[in-house]
């Protein structure tokens, strides 16, 4: 296929060229309408790119095969047979994965550290998960992907189980052992789906860990926004084989997603896609480098060690520097905090002990020298002794599945207070973000060890976004049935 062109690029071009008047949505009328105001911020450029798909980018029947086609190179590049773009992140990508494997009270295996969208997706399809343990790190008190002996164990166990879903890499980097779980999966006939959200990168260099594609899994979801340059919101979803029919992919999709698609997320994707096959290798083999460099650097700084994970997994993305600051006395919550505010470094994922610098193509060694700097002067910073959390045990993490989530999510719920509500079934996620992976899901059995966890942590600086109740002073549960 010719990876020079930009079908959505050349469309929107194009557009502008012939001088369409439009008389359709956008409203502001390509940045016409818009208050001069917010054009001195976001530019007149933003909203002359804001095009409607349907009789916009495309004719009233999509008769130019605009997107189909920019989605055709999609899939070529990253050795796919088939890509569908989505305009509302992976979050919405991974439901229309999941929904196309399994429906309502059929099972399907959910790794327990999945993301609060994958919890979600259970919450609206009814699907009943099959949990699979991560492989808890007790020491760093973080969890990676689980391992292939694991996921024949629970195929065994529950042969009535759709399928499965695998996140890799997690949001701190680590990586599961693709190839392997979806021989797995496949000896039982049934799909692998990946949330591979932090992975848009890996197609493109032999030196990142496996692609989902080329490691055998039938469905992987990228977020292209976090790892590539696309705007946000960008996500593409792809697909291989035949165990999951594409056509009720695309319906899943097209039921859960918008049918007022952003032209803006269609044409990033689109170059994003032609700037990683004509320039990728080169691109990400300056970034490797860099990074390896930056870790080495920050590594010499006193009270910072950025960790390494060889020992604990099958692979890792070498652009994921997870920094631990406890040397220094400090959180990672307050390490971000001062960051931004001394610093002007902003970073996306924190914990009670840990930051993590994400790097990507677009860093460089100016980027990268900010950074140190700044980290330099953080171990010189005079901060508090930061709050404790009260970490539980990987076993204590396990909470025991009382109703689906749905069932529990949607059901008769009442308001109790905090201390009070260790052995009632939540009615609702209660989860650390970032990274997202809900501590407490609607239909577990809170218990004290866990409720103690995200109570301390918010007391120091955990970002808890779901609770009805922000402060944690109450925690919505299922009401229990009147005698």
């Amino acid at each position: 296929m010719d990876h020079s062109r930009a079908p959505v690029l050349e469309a929107l071009q194009e557009f502008h060229e012939r001088g369409y008047v439009p008389f359709t949505p956008p409203g502001h009328r390509q940045g016409k309408g818009v208050d001069p105001r917010v054009l001195d911020v976001l530019g007149r450029e933003v909203f002359e790119a804001d095009v409607v798909a349907v009789n916009g980018l495309d004719d009233r029947l999509m008769r130019g095969g605009v997107v189909e086609h920019a989605q055709e190179l999609m899939a070529d590049a990253v050795h796919a047979e088939h890509a569908f773009f989505s305009t509302c992140g992976s979050s919405l990508s991974v439901k229309s994965a999941m929904l196309s494997v399994a429906g309502p009270h059929e099972k399907l295996i959910v790794p327990r550290h999945a993301h609060k969208s994958v919890v979600s997706a259970l919450i609206l399809s009814g699907v009943a998960p099959v949990w699979i343990s991560p492989n808890w790190d007790a020491e760093r008190h973080l969890a990676h992907p689980p391992s292939p002996d694991r996921v024949r164990e629970l195929f065994e166990a529950e042969p009535e189980a759709k399928g499965m879903l695998l996140v890799t890499p997690t949001d701190y980097g680590t990586c599961g052992d693709i190839r392997a779980i979806a021989d797995v999966c496949h000896s039982f006939g049934k799909p692998l789906i990946v949330d591979e959200a932090w992975g848009a990168h890996l197609p493109f260099h032999g030196e990142l860990p496996p692609w989902g594609m080329d490691a055998g899994a039938d469905v992987v979801v990228t977020s292209v926004h976090k790892s590539g340059a696309a705007v946000e919101q960008s996500s593409v979803f792809h697909l291989q084989g035949d165990l999951v029919d594409p056509a009720v992919l695309k319906s899943r999709e097209d039921i859960l997603g918008t049918t007022s698609p952003s032209s803006l997320v269609y044409a990033t994707l689109d170059g994003w896609r032609r700037q990683m096959v004509q320039h990728g290798e080169k691109l990400l083999t300056a970034v490797l480098a860099l990074a390896e460099s930056t870790r080495s650097a920050i590594d010499d700084l006193p009270g910072l060690h950025v960790m390494r994970f060889d020992d604990l997994v099958d692979s890792a993305d070498p652009l994921k520097m997870v920094i631990d600051v406890s040397g220094l006395n400090i959180s990672g919550y307050q390490a971000t905090d001062w960051l931004r505010e001394n610093r002007r470094i902003t970073l996306g994922l924190s914990d009670h002990r840990r930051v993590v610098a994400h790097f990507t193509h677009a860093d460089d060694p100016e980027t990268a020298k900010v950074l140190v700097d700044a980290l330099s002067a953080l171990t010189k910073a005079d901060l508090p002794t930061p709050k404790p959390v009260d970490l539980p045990s990987p076993d204590e993490l396990q909470l025991e599945t009382a109703m689906l989530p749905r069932d529990a999510f949607f059901a008769e719920v009442e308001q109790v207070p905090a201390e009070r509500a260790a052995g009632r079934i939540a009615a609702e996620m209660i989860t650390p973000y970032p990274p997202g992976a809900p501590a407490i899901l609607p239909g577990e059995v809170i218990t004290t060890e866990v409720l103690d966890y995200v109570r301390s942590g918010l007391a120091a600086g955990m970002e808890l976004p779901d609770p009805s109740d922000s402060e944690l002073e109450t925690i919505r549960v299922v009401a229990r049935k009147k005698s």
